[in-house]
């Protein structure tokens, strides 16, 4: 049932570049339909972080946040331009994420871990591959389920509620306006 209203709805308004008539953004509009978005890709939902948000709340009920904050983690590197930062950075994402003593151990196979040597001469896609892994390990596992859970589920009926809600108290808008009078 709620497959389908999310199916209608997303048919119903573009996901993206919906804008006013002075051609900004209409914030109140993007935010809905999120879930919609959600449940095309996972690389939807990790793009939106009210998308990560709920994401992260359903894997910290499966015992596996440490994923997605690794993959995070991995997309902050890449942005990292300084070369001491990018070290620090490295290391901070090895401790946490990849060493035998990590706090958030996440699961990749053992002979794509990186030895501490590595860590001295960082590059921006020094974890790609391990991040791949765990991107695939969400998407395949992890993403398929928090799709038919209870959070995401609740999510769409409450976002389907407030558009409701919208619909009736918003006149409509005029699409453009050919003439300035």
């Amino acid at each position: 049932m709620f497959t389908r209203a999310v199916n209608r709805l997303s048919r119903k308004r573009p996901p993206s570049d919906i804008h006013d008539n002075d051609g900004s953004s209409s914030s109140s509009q993007q935010g809905l339909m999120s879930t919609a978005r959600w449940a095309t890709s996972l690389e939807n939902l990790l793009e939106d972080p009210e998308g990560v948000t709920r994401f992260r709340e359903f894997l910290k009920k499966e015992f596996s946040e440490e994923n997605v904050l690794f993959w995070l983690a991995c997309e902050d590197f890449k942005k990292v331009e300084d070369k001491k930062q990018m070290q620090v950075k490295a290391r901070e994402i090895y401790m946490t994420f990849l060493s035998n003593k990590a706090t958030s151990q996440v699961n990749v196979e053992g002979q794509s871990r990186l030895s501490e040597q590595i860590l001295e001469e960082p590059h921006p896609l020094m974890f790609q591959k391990l991040q791949e892994q765990i991107f695939n390990l969400m998407k395949y596992d992890s993403y398929s389920r928090f799709l038919k859970s209870d959070l995401f589920v609740r999510h769409g009926r409450t976002e389907e509620e407030e558009e409701e809600i919208l619909d009736t108290q918003t006149p409509p808008k005029r699409a453009s306006r050919v003439y300035n009078t």
